[in-house]
């Protein structure tokens, strides 16, 4: 297989046609950005950090039975990926609120919801990623029907169910995370992108200090070295 020419670059990944038409490589970045890229900065082999979590995470979502777009992982920094049609929805799922939900809704930062709250937020920069519901999805045409909704939310709180038992067992608190998925040429949905801690929120268990891309969002520092101990605590 050929690694061929640049289709697409995201804020965190370049995605390269090959040979093969229904595949893709995928190449992390370095780059770091936050709130709809208004913060930017780099960070020396974060993209390799991301890469090899993301590829640890994928593949036990899919020894669990989830459907993902990873083929293998090539280099320190690449992995071929299965083409698809990304669906234009962030699924973000919640566990304890923080971030973005306390601004909303004034619910106190660190409470533990009683329930998984899975939410979506439409993939537009720029209109800053609003938040939408079912009924706005429909009117946009941003998924076939309502069923591929469920499809979505149901696949979200499995990967829940799955990713926070993991991790507490590694001392970590999966506060939450964001996922999207694609449509592979069968017609199928399918996990995409990436999981890391670009793209989720992880706590110490025992000491609530933020390993994840927060460290960056305010200023705390050590980035690499946060993203190197969630790796640590998933090959453990």
């Amino acid at each position: 297989m050929q690694k061929l020419e640049l289709v697409y670059e995201g804020k965190g990944k370049k995605l390269y046609s090959t040979n093969d038409e229904n595949l893709l490589v995928a190449e992390f970045k370095d780059d770091l950005t936050a709130f709809n890229a208004q913060k930017k900065g780099s960070e020396q082999g974060k993209g390799a950090l991301n890469n090899k979590i993301s590829t640890q995470i994928f593949k036990l979502l899919q020894d669990s039975g989830i459907k993902t777009h990873l083929v293998k992982t090539i280099s320190d920094t690449e992995q071929v990926i299965k083409k698809c049609k990304i669906i234009p929805l962030e699924v973000v799922v919640r566990n304890i609120a923080t971030g973005s939900l306390t601004k909303r809704l004034g619910i106190e930062d660190g409470k533990v919801l009683p329930f998984t709250l899975v939410e979506f937020y439409y993939k537009n920069d720029d209109l800053n990623d609003p938040i939408v519901n079912d009924e706005h999805c429909l009117v946009m045409e941003l998924v076939g029907n309502k069923d591929d909704l469920e499809v979505l939310r149901k696949t979200g709180r499995e990967i829940n169910d799955i990713l926070f038992k993991f991790f507490k067992e590694r001392n970590l608190k999966l506060v939450d995370f964001k996922v999207e998925f694609g449509i592979d040429k069968d017609g199928n949905i399918i996990l995409a992108d990436e999981i890391s801690p670009d793209s989720c929120r992880f706590w110490d268990a025992t000491t609530n200090e933020k390993l994840d891309k927060d460290r960056f969002r305010q200023g705390i520092g050590e980035v690499k070295v946060a993203y190197e101990e969630v790796l640590r605590r998933i090959l453990s």
